[in-house]
């Protein structure tokens, strides 16, 4: 698959792939641990990937890291403990407490690292001396980062799935085949599954999706979910938005362009199964009829080690499966009447252009209005759909990243518009 942007049969040798940058600085020494940089380490992901690192002193070095700015004291214990050089925080106000972090953490007399602030100090930190860039962010805003790493040439350990999505041609025009290494568990899965054939094999990628907290209800069942029950995933410990973009499978519409993006496969021949158990986190079928599934227990460790350590596997990354004890692994068709997001994300990624850039800003804007009682459940994909459609079909050629921004900054505002002419023509009870 050697047109893919993600492209499992290339095999690194000690050195990163250039992108059209210099690359300078991108290689970890033969036999040193490698150069890691982490974007979004008091995330989910992050956490867990600086989990990984702490276990793998040998193999992992952790040079800096980024985050938002809302967890000063966790962001502080993470530098300290891996003895970063620079640090990088998204909201500049948050400076002062974390000097004060990293001065209560490092304590008296330790040299305390570099402090970087702003919307762009992420962006910076990719593009630094490296081997692989960890971007573990959570939204669009981590597209520049995103763009930055695969300019500089450095592996790319992608958990960011919306920069991909918002920003597809941006990222072609820039990425080296196979310069991505997939964190998502599930285009991990696929990644790992691909290695069983060539491009030309591929009959099908099948993504699998544990089906949320409200697998088996109907539409009109969904209609009165709060919050709290959307909150209840019952497989994966996630942050809001991803728990409740689960819920309605926006996540798993989202993997499929993802998927279409990494590994240039059709829509038509991309399809969602339903799996309760997430223990299959995908499956390639074959020309000849095989399916090659990648399984293992739900623990994103194991795709984290996998992005971190390619083309080498970590050992003991995550727990593994008791073979001597009964199991049963279950798999439905998709409802997507009830689940129109599905559909939705397919038709958004095949119009392409601002097109999915509108989609997830949308989405983003209904998921804060759902968490603050100001739509219903149902109305999140509703009211994205509906901004999509009054978005049109965009022109997909000569896309920039002021193009994306602003249908971005277009459709948070329809969203937010549509959501509260919803909400105030609600009846008081179904606000309440």
């Amino acid at each position: 698959m050697t047109d893919s942007l993600a492209d499992p049969h290339l095999r690194y040798s000690g050195t990163v792939t250039p992108g059209n940058g210099s690359g300078a600085g991108a290689a970890s020494e033969a036999g040193a641990p490698r150069d890691i940089v982490i974007l979004g380490s008091t995330g989910s992901i992050g956490t867990q990937a600086v989990d990984v690192v702490l276990k793998n002193p040998d193999r992992f070095r952790v040079t800096a890291l980024a985050a938002s700015g809302s967890r000063i004291g966790l962001l502080a214990e993470q530098a300290h403990r891996l003895r970063v050089r620079t640090v990088a925080v998204a909201r500049e106000e948050a400076v002062p407490a974390l000097r004060e972090a990293l001065r209560g953490a490092y304590g008296a007399g330790e040299p305390l690292p570099e402090v970087l602030a702003g919307p762009d100090a992420a962006t910076e930190l990719a593009a630094s001396p490296c081997h692989t860039v960890l971007n573990g962010i959570t939204g669009s805003i981590g597209l520049a980062p995103t763009l930055a790493a695969l300019k500089a040439g450095r592996v790319l350990a992608l958990a960011n799935k919306e920069s991909l999505i918002v920003g597809g041609p941006l990222v072609r025009a820039v990425a080296e085949p196979g310069q991505i290494v997939p964190v998502d568990s599930e285009h991990s899965a696929l990644f790992q599954a691909l290695m069983g054939g060539t491009r030309a094999e591929v009959r099908k990628l099948l993504v699998t999706a544990s089906g949320g907290p409200f697998r088996g209800r109907s539409r009109a069942e969904l209609a009165g979910v709060t919050p709290e029950q959307a909150m209840a995933h019952p497989t994966w410990d996630m942050g809001p938005v991803i728990t409740i973009n689960s819920a309605t499978l926006v996540n798993k519409g989202l993997e499929v362009i993802e998927a279409h993006l990494l590994y240039d496969i059709p829509f038509d021949r991309i399809q969602v199964v339903v799996h309760p158990q997430s223990a299959v986190h995908s499956m390639v079928e074959f020309t000849d009829g095989s399916t090659l599934a990648q399984c293992g227990p739900p623990d994103m460790r194991l795709p984290i080690a996998l992005g971190l350590g390619w083309p080498e596997r970590v050992p003991d990354s995550g727990p593994v499966f008791s073979w001597t004890e009964a199991m049963s692994w279950d798999f439905y068709p998709l409802d997507e009447e009830a689940f129109p997001s599905v559909p939705l994300a397919c038709h958004v990624g095949a119009l392409g252009g601002t097109a999915p850039a509108v989609f997830n800003a949308a989405n983003e804007e209904c998921v804060e209005a759902f968490l603050a009682g100001r739509l219903p459940f149902t109305g999140i994909v509703d009211t994205v759909a509906a901004v999509v459609e009054e978005h049109g079909s965009p022109d997909g050629t000569g896309l920039t990243l002021s193009d994306v921004l602003a249908a971005e900054t277009w459709a948070r505002a329809r969203a937010r518009e549509l959501a509260a002419a919803r909400s105030a023509t609600a009846p008081a009870e179904a606000r309440a």
